[in-house]
């Protein structure tokens, strides 16, 4: 009985890990480097919300039609317009680490909207 639950709790582990790659696989189609260690599901979730949340409402100075037409690219040091570093600027960083902190104080800013 014992044995039968632990096969079973590690089928449920599996199914897990399997989906959270899947939707990792999904979450980082806009993301121009590579992201590693503990965190990277985490990253790419959030990343994939800032681009949701600006496709759907637009970012201050740039229209939300121009999102929706060219999309939205996270690169080490910027995120664009566009599907490269050398499309329209978005916001531009020194770091990749200062990028994810904008991404995720910037969900954490407009999670009521």
């Amino acid at each position: 009985m014992i044995i039968k639950d632990i096969e079973t709790m590690e089928d449920i582990a599996e199914q897990a890990r399997k989906r959270a790659d899947k939707d990792f696989k999904e979450n980082t189609k806009n993301i121009n480097f590579t992201l590693r260690g503990n965190n990277k599901y985490y990253y790419a979730n959030q990343c994939k919300m800032f681009a949701d949340f600006i496709t759907k409402n637009g970012y201050p100075y740039i229209d939300k039609e121009d999102i929706i037409k060219d999309g939205v690219s996270f690169n080490k040091y910027s995120i664009n317009i566009g599907y490269s570093q050398y499309n329209r600027d978005l916001k531009r960083f020194n770091s990749k680490e200062e990028m994810l902190g904008f991404v995720i104080g910037y969900n954490e800013a407009t999670r009521n909207f």
